[in-house]
């Protein structure tokens, strides 16, 4: 094979995979990453032997990570067909969002009683990090960053089951705002989540939890049944993986 598997830009701050990692990891998290900045398309042929090349591994270790990815119902696998990236209908797209709804209300209940200041101060960095994207003009990095704020703050509510739900939902919700969301590209969702973090450290729940419904009815309002933005096309979305010299590998 040509390429060699290269590490994430950034760690992945919330998911089992990260810069480290078995080969499978790796893969997953940057078919995770791509699908959180909604640079795959719904619907995307996941060609085996097309993600083989890219990332410099055998089609075992693909089919592993896109088992992973079909567990959270981010891919289809379709016997004798293939993966694809899942493409949501309208109705599971409701049936996500109301999902969300419940997890966040949950989640941020459970993060006023137990984030931690330094939990805190984290959750305030990735919102800078979210806003710098967004200013320089790096909308799939901030879309990815305004996810990884929902996963880490469910990790601050210290519930490992609604951890992964959310890991789930927050994966979907980016598939179908790349199917659904209206022309409007801009953004305030830093704005918004700043505003949540000060209502978590103050311990004020009912604020929080107004905050966060106001936020998701924020994302909801954008959606339509029109608009496509993505790309299915894998080695531009992978490009910058491709365009890394070749490293020696020993194992």
């Amino acid at each position: 094979m040509n390429e060699q598997l290269q590490p994430l830009k950034k760690p992945a701050r919330t998911g089992k995979a990260g810069r480290s990692g078995t080969q499978d990891d790796i893969v997953y998290a940057h078919i995770f990453e791509a699908i959180l900045e909604q640079r795959l398309a719904p619907g995307t042929k996941l060609s085996e032997e097309a993600l083989g090349e890219i990332f410099g591994v055998s089609r075992t270790i693909i089919r592993r990570a896109l088992s992973r990815l079909a567990h959270e119902s981010v891919v289809l696998l379709r016997p004798n067909r293939g993966a694809v990236v899942a493409s949501p209908t309208v109705e599971e797209a409701r049936q996500v969002f109301f999902s969300r709804r419940m997890v966040e209300r949950a989640i941020t209940e459970l993060a006023v009683q137990h984030a931690t200041p330094e939990q805190l101060n984290e959750l305030r960095h990735m919102v800078r990090e979210e806003r710098d994207s967004f200013s320089r003009g790096d909308r799939g990095a901030g879309i990815r960053l305004s996810g990884e704020f929902h996963l880490k703050l469910a990790e601050a509510a210290g519930n490992a089951p609604l951890v992964s739900f959310q890991r789930s939902l927050v994966s979907q919700t980016s598939l179908i705002i790349a199917q659904y969301e209206s022309g409007n590209r801009s953004h305030c969702s830093y704005d918004e989540h700043m505003q949540l973090i000060d209502a978590i450290e103050a311990r004020d729940v009912e604020q929080a939890v107004s905050l966060m419904m106001h936020h998701m009815d924020h994302i909801d309002s954008k959606l339509n049944l029109d608009e496509e933005s993505a790309s299915d096309d894998l080695h531009a979305v992978f490009s910058h993986l491709l365009k890394k010299p070749k490293a020696s590998s020993k194992g």
